[in-house]
């Protein structure tokens, strides 16, 4: 009789799986050729040519902006800065409102809090874990002014949906494509699919510099006012002589990349298409595998639309397996190893991902600026547990997800994925 690893048995694997590794020699020459340049970083924070940094940021962002399709792209030195750029540009001010999601990364939602805005938790997607169209025009009052779109796990959002109820309301929307770099809706890249869009390069992401970001926009206002927020607005406008009307959000940050990171990108960006082509290749295919088995249902990739997959993720119905989630997901972690440079982590398939941002203390206890709760206290908005249901379940009860499919695992890695997954389930009445 087979013995489940969690209860003694032997595992499907203890070697570990190989590293997502994206850094080569290409990236290695990139780097030396920037340092034996001496230009490491070329910003100035006033008014001057050195404004808009060195030729290797430029040179990424003009790259950057002809692979996506854009007019501008500005690079910054993380997304989490390319959203507070993003959301200071469109002037959101004090007391104003962003419907956010709860199922995402928590600078998402504190983008807004950076401005003394107020976020707005609406609930996700019960397939796509998007936001939930219906839940985001609930949310909608008078003092909304944005909605912050997140392509979650590499999935788009619903583009034509939420961007037809920001235009009927006047509405800014701000894509959160940190996850999705690459993802197409209907032919268009993920990331310019709304007003201004925001990617992500830090390590974990498909491609990456170690730590950076880049914000993308049609809208030349808006590219011109992350640039200044970007790179110390406040000692800049004098130069430009900018009108009264234009210094609204203009305290500016050190937001800016420097050159070893801009080279390391551009060679990143060359990479990009090939990598997510493998990723898909190894996502479908465990899809096939683990969709077999009648607990567990498969990702759901949005009609018209392509999914570049930063997690795999999968819901799972208790009832159909007779036992819970997180105990099925903890037996089939003590099958498989950990992933070469993320020893630490473990086995790389987790429950539940991000607690409801909502249930965090910040917004638990309303308690952000100060003693005094600002700027909750100047604001009705509720962040109790309930709030968002779909959500809820999804992390309590229903939503696991792996990395074990990244480039770089073969065939024989995957089966062996798959295999831990088929043994649990065989095994489950002993759990």
């Amino acid at each position: 009789m087979t013995t489940l690893a969690i209860k003694g048995g032997a595992p499907v694997r203890t070697n570990p799986f190989p590293a997502y590794q994206v850094i080569g020699e290409e990236e290695k020459k990139e780097v030396l050729r920037v340092m034996d340049s001496g230009i490491l970083s070329r910003y100035l924070g006033c008014w001057h040519d050195d404004f808009y940094g060195g030729p290797e940021v430029q040179r990424l962002e003009k790259e950057w902006a002809g692979y996506f399709g854009v007019k501008h792209a500005m690079a910054v030195n993380s997304a989490t800065s390319g959203l507070y750029c993003a959301v200071g540009a469109i002037g959101i001010e004090p007391g104003d409102e962003m419907i956010v999601s709860p199922y995402t990364m928590s600078a998402s939602a504190t983008a807004a809090l950076i401005y003394n805005a107020i976020p707005v938790f609406a609930d996700i997607e019960e397939d796509c874990f998007c936001l939930d169209p219906a839940s985001v025009e609930s949310r909608i009052t008078p003092k909304t002014r944005a909605i912050m779109a997140v392509d979650i796990f590499g999935q788009p959002y619903n583009a034509d949906l939420i961007n037809a109820l920001a235009k009927k309301h006047g509405l800014y929307v701000i894509e959160d494509c940190a996850q999705a770099p690459g993802a197409t809706y209907k032919k268009k890249h993920a990331g310019t699919l709304a007003d201004i869009g925001v990617f992500s390069l830090n390590y974990h992401k498909h491609i990456h510099c170690g730590e950076g970001g880049v914000v993308v926009t049609d809208n030349d206002e808006l590219a011109e006012r992350v640039r200044l927020i970007r790179n110390h607005a406040e000692a800049v406008l004098d130069g430009k002589k900018s009108p009264k009307e234009h210094l609204v959000n203009m305290i500016g940050f050190n937001f800016r990349m420097p050159e070893i990171e801009a080279a390391i990108t551009r060679c990143q960006l060359r990479k990009l298409d090939g990598l997510i082509k493998e990723r898909q290749t190894n996502c479908f295919y465990l899809a096939e595998r683990l969709g077999q088995i009648p607990a567990i249902e498969p990702p759901v990739v949005r009609e018209g639309c392509s999914h570049v997959f930063y997690v795999h993720g999968f819901k799972f119905q208790e009832k159909i397996a007779g036992v819970s989630r997180d105990l099925f997901i903890q037996a089939v972690r003590a099958e498989l190893p950990y992933t070469m440079l993320r020893k630490d982590e473990g086995p790389l398939l987790g429950a539940g991902y991000v607690k409801p941002l909502y249930l965090q203390p910040m917004y638990q206890h309303r308690i952000a600026y100060g003693n005094h709760g600002y700027p909750f206290s100047e604001s009705s908005v509720s962040y109790h547990k309930g709030v968002c249901p779909v959500t809820e379940r999804m992390y309590e009860k229903e939503f696991f997800n792996h990395e074990m499919m990244r480039p770089g695992m073969t065939r024989e890695d995957l089966d062996d994925v798959a295999r831990a997954f088929e043994k649990v389930w065989e095994c489950r009445a002993f759990l």
